[in-house]
This record gives structure tokens, C-alpha cells and sequence, in this order.
């Protein structure tokens, strides 16, 4: 099971983590007196925990394949050191292919490798053979965890991305109905004067033929947005980027100075880009006052090169979270805004103290 929020780079990191713990464990296992006697033996015992342990290095591509492999290595280190606990460390793969695989998968695997237990009573005891089960099982129920945890993240993250897209797309409807009236308004106008006052029309004309281009952009990026309008949105005009100085006056009024600065003609952009960029400003800014506990904000956008990028920096602490949390809604949402619009969007904490989000959104596509 994959999920966005978790990138390769982790998912690479976290596996050699744990491969190289099982190596050096049981590299030092085989080297105490639970080793074998001999130093043929010895290099074996060596060879088959590497093998058992590099496992995990491909185990997220092939999960059976590797435990397989597991299995059959621990199978021979149980042979040459039974010390080292039930088919040496295959309990560590179990917990992988518990996470990764659902349970009608994972648990036929864990009945696999709970079936020769027995053997234990041969080879040790009751007590070999209770740590033999007990550590199996407690790493089907750790993989079972974490699986869980990861599919509840990533419904969240599903959930959060579509509300975001809906509203989007509400937005949007009133941006395109905008244009859509200007142009019903000018036709009716253009042919009220056509006979006697041809200039005028022509004027109206001019007027459609900006308003229809308009139009045909936000619906493009509408389109993208995958989403139905469900009618609940806003009656009113959406904002833009010239209502950043009434979004500015309104964070200072409750005590968090804002620095806003401007480089390039963005006014007269496409409604849509200017609505995503408001809205990540606002979500930015709204987040510096809930969570940064910040006590300043600088706010640049920049147009140029048919690109509009933006940056909110501001030098609040970065928001504790524990590990393995999701990213917070607004984060999640600024994202897919920028996202839709064919851009990206960065978020986190800057080294030197503070957050910062920046945002590029490439007009230019969207035409």
C-alpha cells in the first residue's frame, strides 16, 4: 500500500535502518558463544543472516518473495545457531509484510512460519517455544498497526483533498458565471447600437471577446478540479489578489504585523489563479496566527515570466507534530490549490527558525 504522503527517500530510509540493525544484531549474536563451532559453519551462520537481512532492501517491491527468502536463510541459521531465537530474525520481514499487505495475506504468512514451531520443544523447551511464538505474533501485531494507521492517514488525506477540490470548484463556478453575465450584458448591449453607433458595438465586442477568454481559461482549470458543484458556495464575489491589502489590515488588526510586498502586474490575471493565490495567502497567514504563534509575517508575490510565485514567511516555532502524523488540512489544501493549477507549493519549517510557504503558480498553463 502506497500513500503520497510518504515519499521514496522515507520509505528507502526506513528500510535500510532496519537492515542494517538486523545485520549488526545478528552479526553480533553470531559472534558470541551462541555461534557456531567451526569457522566454515561460522562464515555460513555470517552469510545467511545477510542474506536474511538485505531482504528488506526489495521487500516493499516483492513482499512474499523476500520472506520466502527470509524463511529459507533462517531456516539455516535455526540449523547452525537455534539460539539466535525461531529462523533467526525472520520476525522483523513478518512485521513488514504485515504492513504492508492486508491481513488475509499476511496472517496465512504468519501461520506459515507459526507451523514448524513445534520444533522448539525438540531443540530447547517450553520457554524457546513460547518466545518463538510470541515474538511472530507480536510482529504481525505491530505490521497490522502501523498498516492501519497508514490507511486511516490516507483516507484522511483522500477526504481532505476532495472537500478542497468541491470548494475549488464552487469558486470557480462563480468566476466563469462572472464572465458568462458580462458577455450576455455586452451582446444585448452590441446589438441595442449596432445600426447607429457601430463604434460602440464594436466595443462591446472587445468587451465578449475578453470576457469569452476569460471564461474559456477558469474552465480549463475547472475541469481539472474533478469535482461537482453542489450549490452551497458563496453568493458574492470571489477575492483576488487586490483584496491582499484588506487580507493584510485585517491580520494586523488582531496583532500580527504584516508585511506586504508586490513585484509585477498581477491584477490582471485570471480570476481562478488570483482566487488560489488569496486563499494561500489567507490560509498561510491564518495558520501563523493559530499554530505559529509568530509575532511577524512577510507576504511577496511576484509575477513575471508568466509565473506568479508567492511567499509567506513567517518567524513563529514550527508546529510540533509526532511522528508519523499527517500534514494539517490547510497544508494539504494550499497543495492541491496549486496542484490543479499545474504549480507546486513548499511548506515547513526554515532552518534558521520560522515557517515559510512558497507557491508557484504558472499562469500560462492554464491559458
Amino acid at each position: 500500500m502506497r500513500c503520497a504522503s510518504r515519499s521514496r527517500f522515507l520509505l528507502l530510509l526506513d528500510g535500510g535502518i532496519a537492515t542494517v540493525s538486523i545485520a549488526v544484531c545478528l552479526l553480533a549474536l553470531l559472534a558470541s558463544d551462541a555461534g557456531p563451532d567451526t569457522p566454515g559453519a561460522t562464515a555460513v551462520a555470517v552469510g545467511l543472516a545477510v542474506a536474511q537481512a538485505s531482504c528488506l532492501l526489495w521487500i516493499r517491491r516483492h513482499p512474499g518473495y523476500a520472506l520466502t527468502v527470509a524463511a529459507l536463510a533462517g531456516v539455516g541459521l535455526e540449523a547452525l545457531c537455534p539460539q539466535l531465537g525461531w529462523l533467526g530474525l525472520v520476525a522483523v520481514p513478518m512485521a513488514y509484510v504485515a504492513r504492508l499487505r492486508p491481513p488475509r495475506y499476511s496472517l496465512v504468512a504468519l501461520g506459515l512460519l507459526l507451523a514448524p514451531t513445534p520444533w522448539k520443544l525438540v531443540t530447547g523447551g517450553w520457554r524457546d517455544l513460547l518466545l518463538a511464538v510470541t515474538a511472530l505474533a507480536l510482529s504481525w501485531t505491530l505490521g497490522e498497526l502501523q498498516r492501519g494507521q497508514a490507511q486511516r492517514r490516507c483516507a484522511w488525506e483522500r477526504q481532505v483533498l476532495a472537500a478542497e477540490r468541491e470548494r475549488i470548484s464552487r469558486e470557480l463556478h462563480d468566476v466563469v458565471a462572472h464572465h458568462v453575465a458580462v458577455i450576455a450584458v455586452q451582446a444585448a448591449a452590441a446589438e441595442d447600437v449596432f445600426d447607429e453607433h457601430p463604434a460602440q458595438a464594436r466595443a462591446a465586442l472587445a468587451a465578449i471577446d475578453t470576457a469569452a477568454r476569460s471564461a474559456l481559461t477558469e474552465l480549463r482549470s475547472m475541469l481539472h478540479a474533478l469535482a461537482a458543484d453542489d450549490g452551497s458556495g458563496p453568493d458574492g464575489p470571489q477575492p483576488g489578489l487586490a483584496q491582499l491589502d484588506a487580507l493584510a489590515d485585517a491580520v494586523r488588526a488582531v496583532g500580527l504585523p504584516v508585511t506586504l510586498r508586490r513585484d509585477g502586474e498581477g491584477d490582471a490575471l485570471p480570476g481562478g489563479v488570483q482566487l488560489s493565490a488569496y486563499r494561500i495567502v489567507q490560509e498561510s497567514l491564518t495558520n501563523a496566527l493559530r499554530h505559529g504563534h509568530a509575532t511577524r509575517a512577510d507576504v511577496d508575490v511576484h509575477y513575471r515570466d508568466g509565473v506568479l510565485r508567492l511567499e509567506v514567511v513567517n518567524d513563529g516555532p514550527s508546529p510540533a507534530r509526532r511522528p508519523g502524523t499527517p500534514t494539517g488540512r490547510g497544508i494539504v489544501g494550499m497543495r492541491e490549490r496549486a496542484r490543479l493549477l499545474g504549480g507546486t507549493l513548499d511548506a515547513g519549517p526554515l532552518p534558521a527558525g520560522g515557517f515559510r510557504v512558497h507557491a508557484r503558480l504558472p499562469v500560462g498553463a492554464g491559458r
